[in-house]
């Protein structure tokens, strides 16, 4: 957990002037401000016929409505928390995927995200402690930072000694947050069109569906309260790993463990080479055991919930964001697994069809798919590999391009499988953002033993004849061939690093 603000401030009394500080949760205030966004961005799009005749570019009229539009979406984002700045949180991981030129104006206003939101003051603290733990709350601390040490997508955190002495994190949610958040998402579902800004040639819609049950879930402290149980169970005394202990829920608080440690953000910052290598291994370690020790897959693996500790372990927090994996997700990926490695692309097409990821009707390139997923194969066929930024920005630009040709129009994907493509886009990202080199193979196959298995056939060359795998090899390229002319496909080195 951060540092604490120069130690404990003691408790006092309510002030007229406490009543101020916290985000807005009316609902008609709420509603004003998110209704602002899309009649912003359409005064803008008005405006570049404007611009244009005034000298500007399309391309410069283009990149000034997205900075713009940016700009504004994160403040407001920002400023209203709950759902709204945890919407803000997944946009920025497309940020990590433009253009180190175009990604500019949406890594400013993400920074002001991060920043902008106004705490609690102490008297809202307290009389948000009392509504759930009751007027006596006091009581049950021997010190309590009325200070927030941290900040959360629909509350805060603050820093405790437990009556026992133990110090510890206390987790507390906004006044009104949950009413609110609901509000919100009935709103965000409308905000959908203008994220085409961030994903040109998306689904939208559907995406901000996903997401609105996604944080549904985590409203739930009772939930997370199970789910940290269950993890701090399965990792106690393990040599990677620090779960902390639950040690107390009730109403909108959570009191953990405090972690103490350095932010994985600042690995990521200034980090050497070799420090960012193995705590990126052991984040994919962890993310992929998850659903193999409990049951349950860690979904929310963005750098503030991970802290590198003194021994070395790797202390995770934040437990409201995990979710059940469907029982035939083993099979189902080892299955995919064994086309991919091992079969023909018809193979692939075969098992994507048979799993609900082409619809039985619809016709389907899987030329095209290959093509796509080629450099991400390659992570299961190389021992050691090196992913960077760059990496990661050819495979999101290369699978969003705004083209009806586009391959990923064609795929769907079911519902259940919401969180896993939420927790693989999340991991991959602070996986390039450490530009981590190491056996990914090994971490990515341990709790999925039938793709393992499918990996060592290749390995073992039980795979198709070479006169397939060349004869499909020869039609992708043609396929490229034939439209790099409309939109040029990522190089070759773009893909991964590897290390034989």
């Amino acid at each position: 957990m951060p540092e604490p603000r120069q130690g404990f401030r003691r408790l006092r009394r309510r002030t007229v002037s406490d009543t101020v500080g916290q985000p807005p949760t009316r609902t008609a205030v709420r509603n004003a401000k998110i209704v602002a966004l899309p009649v912003a961005y359409a005064a803008r799009r008005a405006g570049g016929p404007v611009q244009r005749a005034l000298g500007k570019s399309a391309r410069e009229v283009e990149l000034d409505i997205q900075a713009r539009t940016a700009q504004h979406m994160f403040e407001v984002l920002g400023e209203l928390k709950g759902c709204a700045a945890k919407f803000g949180q997944i946009l920025a991981l497309y940020e990590l995927a433009l253009p180190p030129a175009l990604g500019e104006p949406y890594r400013e206003a993400l920074s002001k995200l991060q920043d902008s939101a106004p705490a609690m003051l102490p008297a809202t603290v307290s009389a948000a402690m009392a509504a759930s733990l009751g007027p006596d709350w006091r009581d049950r601390f021997e010190e309590f930072d009325l200070r927030a040490s941290a900040a959360a997508s629909v509350g805060q955190v603050h820093r405790a000694r437990w009556h026992d002495g133990r110090t510890v994190a206390v987790k507390l949610m906004y006044p009104g947050a949950r009413e609110a958040v609901h509000s919100d998402l009935e709103q965000l579902r409308r905000l959908a069109p203008i994220g085409t800004v961030f994903a040109p040639g998306m689904d939208m819609r559907a995406a901000a569906e996903a997401f609105s049950e996604c944080i549904s879930a985590e409203l739930d402290y009772t939930a997370e309260a199970a789910n940290q149980r269950a993890f701090h169970t399965e990792y106690a005394d393990d040599p990677d790993f620090f779960v902390p202990e639950l040690i107390h829920q009730q109403g909108d608080v959570l009191i953990s463990e405090w972690v103490d440690g350095i932010p994985l953000t600042r690995v990521i910052e200034s980090g050497a080479q070799e420090e960012r290598n193995r705590v990126g291994i052991l984040v994919l370690r962890f993310v992929m055991s998850s659903f193999a020790r409990t049951g349950l897959l860690y979904t929310d693996p963005h750098p503030g919930n991970f802290r590198v500790m003194r021994d070395g372990r790797i202390g995770v927090v934040d437990y409201g964001a995990c979710s059940a994996i469907p029982p035939e997700f083993p099979a189902v990926v080892g299955d995919i697994g064994e086309a991919a490695l091992n079969g023909t692309d018809a193979d692939l097409e075969s098992s994507l069809r048979r799993h609900g990821f082409v619809a039985p009707e619809r016709d389907f390139d899987i030329a095209a798919l290959v093509e796509l997923i080629d450099p991400i194969r390659e992570l299961f066929l190389e021992p050691v590999v090196h992913i960077t930024m760059r990496w990661l920005r050819a495979r999101v630009l290369h699978a969003t391009q705004p083209t009806l040709s586009n391959v990923g129009r064609q795929l769907k994907s079911p519902p259940e499988y919401t969180p896993i493509g939420r927790t693989i886009l999340s991991t991959a990202g602070v996986l390039c953002q450490l530009g981590v080199q190491g056996r990914l193979r090994d971490e990515l196959t341990a709790p999925l033993p039938d793709l393992a298995a499918a990996v060592e056939r290749y390995q073992l060359g039980e795979g198709p004849s070479t006169v397939v795998m060349l004869h499909d090899r020869r039609r992708r390229t043609a396929v490229r061939g034939a439209s790099s002319s409309a939109t040029p496909a990522p190089t070759a080195s773009s893909g991964p690093y590897i290390s034989r």
